[in-house]
């Protein structure tokens, strides 16, 4: 990964701010075991299963080691993006595919009075953080930079080791940045530069698909700094 001095144009910001979560993200990961990548905190966790032990309905990759993925639904934290696709002038039906669901969900979700309700999802595990990340951050790379042919779901050959992921995963996130960071002015400013599926990308500037990037990116390796804390305390806890 190349480092830089401060750029005074509009992506200096994001690219400052995407190096210091990098920085901060490889010191945290330092000396993640096999253990500890794939514990499971709590009952019915989401991680990585051999293909033949998934139970999740989506669970996806291209080889023995498959990631666990559930139903398609659209988070509560994400309703008052479907209410501004619809206020937008957006059909019901586009913002349906957009996020792979059903009309019938976007209708329920428009219609949904006062706050959202808490979303009744998973708790997550290191493995599959990592993972999510991962194969995000490929396919972005690929659907933006690259050839934009392969599926994102199938480019990532997920593995049980996590001295491995960690030396595929940097690879990819360090390619990704550098491409970044030869990105125009005007190349920000163009809708559907990224054309990445599974994802809403191609509908924005580039410059809030990379906002929304550096948010993903901090947000999931936050969580995993959370759960190498508490594996660290889990023995010494209180019962």
């Amino acid at each position: 990964m190349e480092t830089e001095g401060a750029r005074p144009d509009r992506l200096g910001p994001l690219l400052e701010q995407f190096d210091h979560a990098r920085e901060m993200a490889g010191v945290r990961l330092t000396g993640l075991g096999d253990e500890e990548y794939l514990w499971e905190p709590v009952p019915s966790c989401w991680s990585l299963r051999r293909r033949g032990e998934a139970t999740t309905p989506r669970a996806f990759g291209p080889g023995e080691w498959v990631l666990d993925l559930g139903a398609a639904d659209i988070p509560a934290n994400e309703y008052a993006e479907v209410a501004r696709q619809a206020a937008g002038g957006m059909a019901v039906e586009k913002i349906a595919e957009d996020w792979s669901v059903s009309v019938e969900r976007v209708e329920q979700i428009l219609a949904h009075p006062g706050a959202p309700e808490p979303d009744a999802t998973p708790v997550t595990t290191i493995a599959w953080r990592l993972a999510h990340l991962h194969h995000e951050f490929a396919g972005a790379w690929e659907w933006t930079f690259g050839e934009r042919r392969q599926d994102p779901k199938l480019m990532v050959d997920f593995t049980p080791s996590a001295a491995l992921t960690l030396e595929r995963f940097w690879t990819v996130i360090d390619r990704w940045r550098d491409s970044v960071a030869g990105v125009t002015d005007e190349q920000l400013d163009t809708v559907g530069f990224s054309q990445y599926p599974y994802s809403n990308d191609g509908d924005y500037p580039y410059i809030g698909v990379l906002t929304a990037a550096n948010l993903e990116f901090i947000h999931h390796m936050a969580e995993i700094a959370l759960l190498r804390d508490l594996w660290r305390s889990r023995f010494t806890a209180r019962a």
